[in-house]
């Protein structure tokens, strides 16, 4: 694996293309569509307006509000620990990984942060079966975790010399 080291305001700048990415495409779907409207792209895809308030698979989403000030803090704990992982990370594709994720952790946050609630426009279905809505960050860290996935496979362990 490549162990060039790349300078972290590059890794910190594919975070913050995934931010406003997200920003943007949740400002222009809020704007333009109202709660639960769907437009068909494809036999399988339509762009629609869903509200989060929970995590991922709409975990915790009536839970009261509690769960808002709970996921702020998990997110912005994880987003340090990322950071300094980012920063002493010495493989391109690890920290790749990790700049996407942290990307989708913030983009998510500012939403939780600012609205109490995620943005939510990707609707992916079949017949009448749709998968939980998600977004530009959704998938950043879902790309993100399979990348990292990937590079556990994939760093060879230190070879030590007896």
């Amino acid at each position: 694996m490549n162990s060039i080291k790349v300078p972290l305001y590059k890794w910190l700048s594919v975070s913050t293309l995934i931010v406003l990415t997200d920003q943007l495409t949740k400002q222009l779907i809020e704007h333009s569509f109202q709660l639960y409207e769907r437009l068909a792209i494809m036999p399988f895809f339509n762009l629609t307006l869903a509200y989060n308030e929970g995590a991922a698979f709409s975990f915790l989403s009536d839970a009261g509000g509690w769960q808002r000030w709970f996921f702020l803090i998990l997110t912005s704990i994880i987003s340090v620990v990322l950071f300094f992982w980012l920063k002493k990370s010495q493989y391109k594709i690890e920290s790749l990984a990790l700049s996407f994720i942290l990307g989708g952790a913030i983009g998510n946050f500012i939403d939780r942060f600012l609205f109490g609630h995620v943005i939510d426009f990707l609707d992916v279905y079949y017949k009448t079966h749709h998968f939980p809505a998600f977004n530009v960050a959704d998938m950043a860290i879902s790309g993100g975790v399979m990348l990292l996935i990937v590079t556990t496979f994939l760093q060879q362990p230190d070879k030590k010399e007896h």
